[in-house]
């Protein structure tokens, strides 16, 4: 994985950031786009003297507010001296997807399925923009984590937040700009703490919180107990960085976290116990893992096009999985347990079945960008494939992946998250002025339990 940062307290601007300015200041008359950095505009030469702050002010924006016409961004397009629909084809054209092995987009997308795009699972809820989404690393967007329908884990800046959607109030959970040192006494803890984490990674489970760091620092916390009962910092390799985290249950049942390392490391750490119980070398740098539904199978993906399934109890390699060009970021289990999902940097998303791993089931195609997170909904029916920008697509996996939902908008995602009970899909997004949080929820056919919801 490639060490560049995508985001931190000073805001730092990468390519797609900066192409985002010229945008929304080139493209819209007479209105100020409140939180657009000064220095930049009169680096460009572009005076917003006159526009006054009051002029523009992005609010929460309902389902009513949409159903009312207005962007689900609060982008006032009807003011733009060009359509959505000319700026999205221009989005497309120009788009500079980051990828570590040069076109492989091309030489993967002659075996890509085609899709109808006619599918609707998952009705517009909220945006609310007072959240500001982020992440610390532009390859790595697992920064969004739901674990109710009303209750969503996620970075903003140096801070861990929780977002309630139903009395729409968000909560700092734990601020990471200054020093943040345990406040239990565990063998293998870092007494000492941390100062100033980048957070690379965040998962939250059963009032469990686990947050990854840049440094590779995990920080534990319990969302019932005050301050932080543990943190560790088990790598200090150079590629030390935390690139994902899964809070699950092992085959014993004890509460366990894997956490995948730029180190060539995947960990797994017992939370009974708050010591490390294995430790998996791997031959090239680990982008993310992901434990089956059993506890016994760890699919694990990172600087190589090939990934693979190993046994979760001792490492050993269980297969190898052949079919991307160029480098995974994203996995995830279907329920059943026998099929599974690779994300891939040449926009391509592989679908398998442990029980014929010879190739790859299905591929599907991204519009955009790298597939940086998947999610699938715990009853299995729908999967989510987030690109790095602008795009969800939410595939009915009942159809064998043939249809599709398409969710867009305009910007970085940070992340997806599922709730648990299926009902609510949560997307962020990081974009300078319009950057929020996303709610969706789940379309049914009785009408009357949708207005209870």
């Amino acid at each position: 994985m490639s060490h560049q940062q995508g985001d931190d307290v000073d805001y730092v601007e990468d390519e797609h950031e900066m192409e985002e300015l010229d945008v929304f200041i080139d493209e819209f008359q007479d209105i100020d786009l409140d939180g657009f950095d000064s220095d930049v505009n009169e680096r460009r030469g572009i005076d917003l003297d006159g526009f006054g702050s009051d002029n523009y002010k992005i609010e929460d924006i309902s389902a009513a507010d949409v159903r009312n016409g207005r962007d689900i961004q609060g982008i006032p397009w009807e003011r733009a001296i060009i359509t959505r629909e000319a700026r999205r084809q221009r989005r497309l054209q120009e788009y500079q997807n980051y990828a570590n092995i040069p076109q492989s987009d091309e030489i993967s997308e002659k075996e890509c399925k085609t899709t109808k795009k006619d599918g609707l699972y998952y009705d517009f809820r909220y945006n609310a923009s007072s959240v500001i989404p982020t992440f610390s690393h532009t390859q790595l967007r697992n920064m969004i984590s739901a674990t109710s329908k009303h209750d969503v884990y996620l970075l903003s800046h140096f801070s861990l937040m929780h977002w309630s959607s139903l009395t729409c109030v968000k909560t700092e959970i734990l601020d990471l700009s200054g020093h943040v040192a345990p406040c239990e006494k565990h063998p293998e803890s870092h007494s000492e703490g941390f100062t100033h984490t980048e957070v690379s990674t965040l998962a939250v489970k059963d009032k469990l919180l686990v947050a990854g760091g840049l440094q590779g620092e995990l920080i534990v916390k319990y969302l019932d107990k005050p301050g932080v009962c543990f943190c560790s910092q088990p790598t200090y390799d150079d590629d030390a960085i935390t690139t994902a985290i899964q809070i699950t249950n092992t085959v014993s049942g004890a509460l366990h976290f894997f956490a995948s390392n730029n180190d060539c490391g995947v960990r797994d750490f017992d939370m009974e116990t708050f010591q490390l119980s294995n430790h998996f070398h791997l031959p090239w740098p680990v982008n993310h893992t992901s434990l089956s539904p059993d506890g016994r199978l760890l699919i694990v993906v990172g600087d190589d096009p090939e990934g693979m399934l190993v046994d979760s109890r001792n490492g050993m390699v269980f297969s190898h999985l052949c079919g991307h060009v160029d480098y995974s970021f994203a996995s995830a289990w279907h329920p059943d347990g026998r099929t599974f999902a690779t994300g891939n940097q040449e926009k391509t998303c592989r679908i398998w079945d442990c029980r014929n791993l010879s190739k790859s089931v299905t591929v599907l195609k991204g519009n955009l960008g790298a597939i940086r997170s998947i999610s699938y909904t715990s009853d299995g029916r729908f999967m989510a494939m987030a690109e790095s920008a602008d795009f969800v697509h939410v595939f009915d996996v009942k159809s064998g992946y043939e249809v599709e939902q398409e969710i867009d908008f305009f910007g970085e995602i940070s992340g997806v998250s599922f709730s648990p009970d299926t009902e609510s899909l949560f997307i962020g997004l990081r974009n300078r002025t319009f950057g929020s949080l996303f709610e969706f929820g789940r379309r049914h056919n009785y009408s009357y339990h949708d207005a209870m919801i």
